[in-house]
């Protein structure tokens, strides 16, 4: 079969695999992701959690959705058709400790004197359209409206000069169009999105924070995005591979609504900004191009081993205060992937360098990387459906 062909079953599979935005499979998943670089002195980066979808809880149009982390919960109650046909309703409750804790990384160096711990809860509201139910790739329109409450304490290493952020209230609005989407599970073997997006955030007490003042919570920030990403896989070889491009800008941004790139992490957010072997979250952005890419080769008779190649680049338009030498960065990575014939377990454990990451010693930075996937409910049923944000910030802090 011609790839021309290949990608025409992955379009007739779409009216199978796609559905609404509220995830209509089972999934009892577990999530594990970890970073560790060789160079400098970092906060520990990763994500551990127990996500479950529950369709028919309690009645058959309502939909459950839990993410919990060790001192964090996400969740939403879905209703299907809540608003009328093809229209989707969610009420979200969200929120934990050290949610909102903030980490400076200036030139590739952390700041722990300039880092602090913050914790939050949230509610929200959220509508989910559907415009073409009868159409073989779906198109959602997607409102989120939000209320989010945050607080803040120094750490140990907080410097006594350093003025924290003001408590305050933020309520903010997400609104897009994606066509297609993504499965929130660890390398998706199919999969197709498009999307646009803006956000827009508005906070009680803004003002200025920092050693002298010299960072500023603005009132408002407005952020702008757009995604494509496509994943397939080869249905004889088993060799599959996804790409991602991720655009944004922004107006009026600050340090807490900075697009804000670096690590393997590949499921910590619902748009992860990845560079391999840079720290986590170490780039600030204002505006932003990013190319992801993932190439996966089989590697024994049975399929259960593969050799994962990975790259991506960006190019960047540094948030003011925090620009650096160059504005273009390149990660490449490569690992080793296992998995059970059920894959009910994912194994990866892999290397990253970071070409363009500037460290004491000049250019270039080392990583190492483990991610694990733990399917608790065996569900492989091939279907994919748009994921939802899952706001697992802080969780470090907890080990450390």
């Amino acid at each position: 079969m011609k790839l021309g062909q290949r990608l025409l079953c992955l379009w007739l599979l779409v009216p199978l695999l796609a559905s609404a935005q509220i995830d209509p499979a089972r999934r009892d998943l577990v999530q594990f992701g970890y970073n560790q670089a060789f160079q400098g002195h970092v906060p520990l980066a990763g994500y551990a959690y127990y996500y479950h979808n529950q369709p028919n809880f309690l009645q058959t149009n309502l939909t459950l959705r839990l993410a919990v982390a060790p001192v964090y919960l996400d969740s939403e109650f879905g209703f299907v058709n809540g608003i009328g046909p093809n229209t989707d309703f969610g009420l979200g409750v969200a929120g934990g400790g050290f949610a909102d804790s903030y980490n400076e990384i200036h030139g590739g160096t952390y700041f722990p004197s300039q880092s602090f711990e913050g914790n939050g809860a949230e509610i929200s509201a959220s509508l989910y359209h559907l415009f073409n139910p009868a159409s073989l790739i779906p198109l959602n329109y997607v409102l989120r409206g939000k209320t989010h409450y945050a607080s803040y304490n120094r750490t140990g290493e907080t410097a006594s000069d350093f003025q924290l952020p003001n408590d305050h209230t933020e309520f903010s609005v997400r609104t897009g169009l994606r066509w297609g989407g993504v499965e929130p599970t660890l390398f998706p073997p199919l999969a197709m999105e498009l999307s646009v997006w803006y956000e827009g955030a508005f906070r009680t007490d803004p003002g200025a924070y920092g050693i002298d003042h010299a960072y500023e919570l603005e009132q408002q920030s407005h952020l702008f995005w757009s995604e494509a990403a496509l994943a397939y896989t080869l249905p004889k070889s088993q060799q599959s591979f996804y790409v991602r491009l991720t655009a944004g800008t922004s107006v009026d941004a600050d340090h807490f609504s900075a697009y804000r790139l670096g690590g393997f992490l590949p499921l910590i957010s619902e748009f992860p900004l990845s560079l391999p072997g840079y720290y986590f979250q170490e780039i600030s952005a204002r505006q932003f191009v990013l190319l992801n890419a993932n190439y996966l080769l089989p590697l024994n008779p049975r399929k259960t081993w593969s050799l994962d190649l990975n790259a991506s680049t960006a190019i960047v338009d540094y948030l003011p205060g925090e620009g650096q030498p160059g504005n273009t960065l390149t990660g490449v990575g490569g690992g080793i992937l296992y998995h059970t014939p059920s894959q009910r377990l994912k194994l990866m454990v892999s290397y990253a360098y970071g070409i363009d990451a500037i460290r004491a010693a000049g250019r270039g930075a080392s990583s190492i990387g483990v991610l694990m996937q733990i399917d608790l409910g065996w569900m492989h049923s091939q279907k994919f459906s748009q994921p939802q944000p899952v706001p697992l910030h802080g969780w470090q802090r907890f080990f450390d």
